[in-house]
C-alpha cells in the first residue's frame, strides 16, 4: 500500500497561516475518507480533521473555526488550511487515508500513515 505523503509544513509565527497538502496515490481516492492528526512534542497524536468521501467534514474542538479540510479529487489530494494559528498548534501533522467512520467518528487506517510534516508556530 502506498502511504500518504504530507507537505506544506514550516515555521510561521502566532496568528499566520500555513496550507497542508496530502497526496494519495489511490485509483480509488475519490471513495475513501481522510483524515488529519497531530503530535505535539512529548504528547501523544491526536485528530485535527477527517473529510468523507462525500465531502463531509469534522473537526477537533481545538481547531474548529481555525481550520478547514478540502479535497481535491482530480488531484487525489487533501488540504488542511490553518489560520491563526497559535503556539500550541506545533506538531507533526499526519495525513491518513481510507479510514472509516464509526458513530461519525474517523477512525484511521492504520497501514495508511504518512511520514508526516513539521508545524511549528512562534510565539
Amino acid at each position: 500500500q502506498v502511504q500518504p505523503v504530507e507537505s506544506g509544513g514550516g515555521l510561521v509565527q502566532a496568528g499566520g497561516s500555513l496550507r497542508l497538502s496530502c497526496a494519495v496515490s489511490r485509483n480509488d481516492f475519490s471513495r475513501i475518507h481522510v483524515g488529519w492528526y497531530r503530535q505535539p512534542p512529548g504528547k501523544q497524536r491526536e485528530s485535527v480533521a477527517s473529510i468523507s468521501s462525500f465531502g463531509t467534514t469534522k473537526y477537533a474542538d481545538s481547531v474548529a473555526g481555525r481550520i478547514t479540510i478540502s479535497r481535491d479529487n482530480a488531484k487525489n489530494t487533501v488540504y488542511l488550511q490553518m489560520n491563526n494559528l497559535k503556539p500550541e498548534d506545533t506538531a507533526v501533522y499526519y495525513c491518513n487515508a481510507g479510514g472509516t467512520y464509526v458513530t461519525g467518528r474517523y477512525l484511521p487506517n492504520v497501514r495508511s500513515w504518512g511520514r508526516g510534516t513539521q508545524v511549528t508556530v512562534s510565539s
